[in-house]
């Protein structure tokens, strides 16, 4: 079978940072391939452009610049918090706003998001809201392990399904994903 848009792919990969130095950032192996439905919006698009037309045991090496995966860093993304937001029950918990601490935070939407400490001065925190994968070029590297058709209801819902689980929800799939599915 060939990878097109609506098949299921299964990777093997490694993640370095596109430099010199070809710092590591992820690894994922055959005991946990990352294996998503192609064609939907769950993975960078150029990334999926390059798998498009492999097939199972074939290789790939390639790289995404900054702009076809995470975009470049936005000076928007970087803000200064009153302090009183980080409050839990009438207190300020500092070991969580030290700087490079990652915090979970939602906005008024109920979307959840990271966002890392970069400063911590008087009533602000300077918030950098960016992909931590911001204004780098990636270099990806792996093997096509596995393929197959996407099912009626993965189709359906735009994403996988494995044994039990919704791949991107935490309901059962046996019940369906009415709750968590996009």
């Amino acid at each position: 079978m060939i990878i097109s848009k609506d098949s299921v792919v299964s990777v093997t990969y490694e993640l370095k940072i596109a430099n010199g130095d070809g710092e590591i950032v992820e690894k994922v192996n055959d005991n946990n391939p990352l294996t998503f439905l192609l064609g939907h919006g769950n993975l960078l698009p150029k990334f999926e452009t390059n798998l498009t037309g492999l097939t199972t045991g074939d290789l790939f090496d390639f790289k995404l610049t900054s702009e076809e995966a995470y975009g470049k860093i936005s000076k928007e993304a970087i803000v200064n918090l009153p302090k009183s937001l980080f409050m839990v029950d009438g207190e300020i918990d500092n070991e969580l706003l030290k700087a490079g601490k990652i915090v979970p935070m939602m906005d008024q939407s109920g979307n959840r998001f990271n966002g890392k400490v970069l400063e911590y001065k008087g009533d602000d925190v300077k918030m950098d809201f960016n992909h931590p994968l911001a204004g780098e070029d990636l270099h990806f590297k792996g093997q096509v392990v596995g393929i197959r058709e996407a099912t009626d209801e993965e189709m359906q819902h735009g994403h996988i399904h494995q044994a039990h689980s919704c791949s991107s929800c935490e309901s059962s799939c046996e019940t369906g994903c009415e709750g968590g599915c996009n």
